[in-house]
Order: C-alpha cells, then sequence, then structure tokens
C-alpha cells in the first residue's frame, strides 16, 4: 500500500527530475509564481516561519528561507500564507456561491450533508468550470425514491435540475418528500442499497443521511444504509434525526454496531445546550478507536425552510424558542404567529436564532472540531455563515475573542477536514498542507484584518482581510479582487474516474 508520505516523495523527485537539477540548487530554478516572505503556517509539520514558497506545474515544489526566482512574485510580507481552506458542508455549489466563498479563503467546498442526485451527472455540469474545488456525496434519500419506481416522474424532474445547475435543498426536499410517507417494502429497501453503490461507483464522496428533514424514518431501514456504509467502509455524513442528545446517541450507536467511519454535522444546532455531552461523546468514541467526528459553524442562527420536519408539532418546546426567533430570508422581517403558518405554506427559508455564544466558543474550542460552513444556496439575504465561516473564525474567535489561537484555527479549517477524506478521495492527501509536493492551494491572509461582513440585517457581503487564493497553482483571488475568467477547480471523488 502506498502511503501519503511515499507519494509526496515520489512527487518531490518527479518535481526534481522534470525541472532537470538537484533540488539543491534551487535559486536556479525558474518557478511559475514565488510566494516571498510571508508567515507560512503547516498545520501538519508544525511549520510557523517567515517562508519562501515556489509554485510549480499546480504544485508547491519549494518551501525555503532563501531567496526563489519565479516568473511571477508576489510580496506577502506581514501575511500568513496558509492551505487553502476546505469546507465539508455546503449546499450552494454554483460559481455564485463559490465567489463568495473563495473570497472567505475556501479553495475546496463540498455538498456532503444531503449530497447530490444523479452524481455522475452533476459531476461532469461542474467539469471546467468551476472557481475552485468541488465534490458531493451519494445522496440517500434519492436513491430511495429511485428505488419506488413510481416515483420515476420526479426522478427525472430532479435530473432536469441537475442539467440546468438549478439544484437547492429545498427544491430537492420538495421533490424527494413524498416518497418519504410511504414504508419501503424489503425488495425496495434492498434496491436503495444497489442504488448508493452505484451512485458511490459514480464518485460520490460517501453518504449523505440527512435523517433530520425525514425523521419518520423507520430506525432499521436507517441502519440498513449504515450496513452497507460498513461493508464499502463509505463515510456517513448525518444531520441527526432530532435537535437532541438522544439522536446523536443513535448515530453513534449505529456507526459502532456496523464499524461505520461518521461524521456528524452541525453539532452546535443538532445538541444546544447538551454540546458539552456531545462533544464528550464524540471524543470518548474516537478514544476507543471509532473513526467518528463532528463539525461546527460560528454563528448562533441556523437556516432552513418552514416546510422541513423541523417546523412539525411541537417545535418551540423542542428548539426553545418561538415565533420572532424566526427571521424571513426574502426579506429580514420576524415572524409571528399570524404569518408563520402562511410563510410555511409556501416554504420559506427562515433564519433560526436558537443557540447561545457560550455553546459556540466551546465547540470551536473543543479538539477536533472541523469548522464547516453550511453555507446555503444564494440569496440576498442568507444566512452569513454562506460568505463569513472561516474569516469569522479568524477574525472574532482566534484575534478578537482569543478563543483558539491562529496555528489551531486554520488546522481545523484544512488539515483535519482533509485528513477526514484522504483515506477514501486520495487526491485529499494533497490538500489542507503547505509542503513540497502538495496542491498549490493557498489562502493568503491579514491576520490583522481578516472578518466576515455578511450579516443577518445587510445580507451577503464578501468577507475583509483575504488577500490572495490560488487553486492548482492559478490565482483566482488577487489583491482581494476576483480574477476573471479563470475556472481551475475540479471534482474531488472517491476514486478517479476511468
Amino acid at each position: 500500500m502506498i502511503t501519503s508520505k511515499l507519494l509526496k516523495v515520489f512527487l518531490c523527485l518527479f518535481l526534481v527530475l522534470q525541472t532537470g537539477i538537484e533540488s539543491t540548487a534551487q535559486t536556479a530554478v525558474l518557478y511559475d509564481i514565488v510566494l516571498e516572505g510571508g508567515r507560512v503556517i503547516d498545520p501538519e509539520t508544525k511549520l510557523d516561519a517567515i517562508r519562501n514558497v515556489g509554485i510549480l506545474h499546480g504544485r508547491i515544489a519549494m518551501v525555503s528561507s532563501e531567496a526563489l526566482n519565479g516568473k511571477e512574485t508576489v510580496n506577502v510580507s506581514g501575511k500568513v500564507v496558509a492551505p487553502g481552506f476546505i469546507d465539508l458542508h455546503v449546499h450552494g455549489m454554483t460559481n455564485i456561491e463559490q465567489e463568495y466563498q473563495l473570497h472567505d479563503g475556501v479553495t475546496t467546498a463540498l455538498e456532503l450533508e444531503l449530497g447530490i442526485g444523479h452524481t455522475g451527472a452533476w459531476y461532469a455540469s461542474r467539469e471546467g468550470n468551476a472557481l475552485i474545488h468541488y465534490g458531493a456525496s451519494v445522496c440517500w434519500p434519492f436513491e430511495r425514491m429511485k428505488a419506488l419506481g413510481r416515483y420515476q416522474s420526479s426522478v427525472d424532474e430532479f435530473l432536469d435540475l441537475v442539467q440546468k445547475k438549478e439544484v437547492a435543498p429545498l427544491s430537492f426536499f420538495h421533490i424527494v418528500g413524498p416518497s418519504f410517507l410511504e414504508e419501503q417494502t424489503s425488495g425496495e429497501m434492498a434496491q436503495t442499497l444497489v442504488n448508493i453503490k452505484s451512485a458511490l461507483e459514480e464518485g460520490g464522496i460517501g453518504i449523505g443521511v440527512p435523517i433530520g428533514y425525514l425523521p419518520d424514518t423507520k430506525p432499521a431501514e436507517m441502519y440498513s444504509v449504515f450496513e452497507l456504509a460498513g461493508q464499502l467502509n463509505a463515510l456517513v455524513y448525518t444531520h441527526n434525526r432530532q435537535p437532541n442528545i438522544g439522536a446523536s446517541q443513535e448515530v453513534i450507536a449505529n456507526a459502532v454496531l456496523t464499524g461505520v467511519p461518521l461524521h456528524i454535522v452541525h453539532i452546535n444546532s443538532m445538541t444546544l445546550g447538551q454540546i458539552d455531552f456531545a462533544l464528550n461523546m464524540v471524543s470518548a468514541a474516537a478514544k476507543k478507536g471509532f473513526d467518528i467526528t463532528t463539525e461546527l459553524y460560528p454563528y448562533t442562527a441556523a437556516s432552513t425552510g418552514l416546510m422541513t420536519a423541523m417546523f412539525n408539532e411541537g417545535w418551540q418546546e423542542r428548539l426553545g424558542i418561538d415565533y420572532g426567533d424566526l427571521q424571513l430570508v426574502s426579506t429580514g422581517e420576524r415572524l409571528n404567529e399570524g404569518n408563520f403558518a402562511r410563510n410555511r405554506r409556501i416554504n420559506q427559508s427562515v433564519i433560526i436564532h436558537l443557540m447561545k455564544p457560550e455553546w459556540i466558543q466551546k465547540g470551536i474550542a473543543a479538539p477536533g472540531v472541523i469548522i464547516a460552513s453550511d453555507g446555503s444556496p444564494y440569496n440576498k439575504l442568507a444566512h452569513p455563515r454562506t460568505a463569513g465561516t472561516f474569516s469569522r473564525v479568524l477574525g472574532k474567535y482566534v484575534r478578537e475573542d482569543r478563543v483558539l489561537d491562529l496555528n489551531t484555527a486554520i488546522e481545523k479549517m484544512t488539515l483535519l477536514p482533509a485528513k477526514r477524506l484522504e483515506n477514501i478521495a486520495p487526491m485529499m492527501r494533497f490538500k489542507g498542507r503547505i509542503q513540497v509536493g502538495a496542491d498549490a492551494d493557498i489562502t493568503v491572509f491579514d491576520p490583522n484584518t481578516i472578518i466576515d461582513k455578511a450579516t443577518f440585517e445587510k445580507g451577503l457581503e464578501f468577507s475583509s482581510g483575504i488577500e490572495y487564493v490560488l487553486v492548482n497553482g492559478t490565482f483566482v483571488l488577487k489583491n482581494g479582487v476576483t480574477v476573471a475568467n479563470v475556472f481551475p477547480g475540479q471534482g474531488v471523488y472517491v476514486k478517479f474516474k476511468k
């Protein structure tokens, strides 16, 4: 078996042979790009020093204290040179959302909670037209719907959305939701598993299991999906059944019994005031050798559609909030008892103000917790996490509140998500690092000014302080401005297509 370290060694040797010189003669190499004089932070080797970074053919070819020659040299003194941020949890997957993401330092954005139906067709639709790297998990609810043959028209409708690049979570649940009113036969359950396996073979990054949107799913049916994932060693990404500790225990128990690698999304909004308990369970499972991780976004509000199961009868008691804690995405207005039902009938999206700042601080500070945005499809008044998640962590929680240090924050945004995926998606072994042989996916930011600018009141806005972003050694952001007509983003697959 070729290890990550051996792959890097082979790549380094290739780069040396390609330049036709010995690596010790580094000053004679003409690099494509040199980032000069920045504070280079590599979370894996713990490098934190002033270095020059030489980029050649889309890879990092040199990290050195000596001067390097480049076709293009950019002075980044006073700035941090970090691996590009990796977001495991986004729902806005077009270039409109990707531009906000790259202004937040993101170089890889993945839809892993819900996944994408027609996985292969979706990957093909993004090829050659993406600002940053993209990828998605297999969508369990969609593959379930396909197994019920009487929903063929809905399957075709969703394919049409994929081809038009109009896939959005709320439209998805509008299409797939009715199929979950019907319990599967044993034959249909078996066909669902066949469908999931087939979609995994198209490159899907594990299995998205958003059971929180379909909470009436029978435990036996859910367990069968975990069993398949265990047999295939496929990662499961789960939005838990309910925002309570019992739902976290359910998925952890399923993972332990089936040997599934499990990732629990947004543990802050899944466990609310019991976040300490949930974090302790995840940590205890990891210490016992179980492959279980979690993530968090740095805001005190969630967001979803009013027609989702979250707002079924009893929602005020379950969530500990009332009508006035709901804010329409379309207008910014707060709801009341009178207009709640009307807006629910047309499935308006809402911001849900339901978490306390101290819960977020605990989650961000906890060892091993990954930062992920849960960013929404574009709407001017969409949740600010869509545009500002990573800059908010670095600006508010590192610089201002000192909840965690800079190096730890960068690790949570880069190395940890890369390592979460690298055992199944080989290209992730070359991301999340500033090392010779790594992909030149790099974010350069000013640690003194970086901050999120998007707000709940005024809507989306590009973050401040992100100066340069490179994807595959190509600038997509220069001096804080998007570079026009460059699309270096590539698909992240479980395996490369044949």
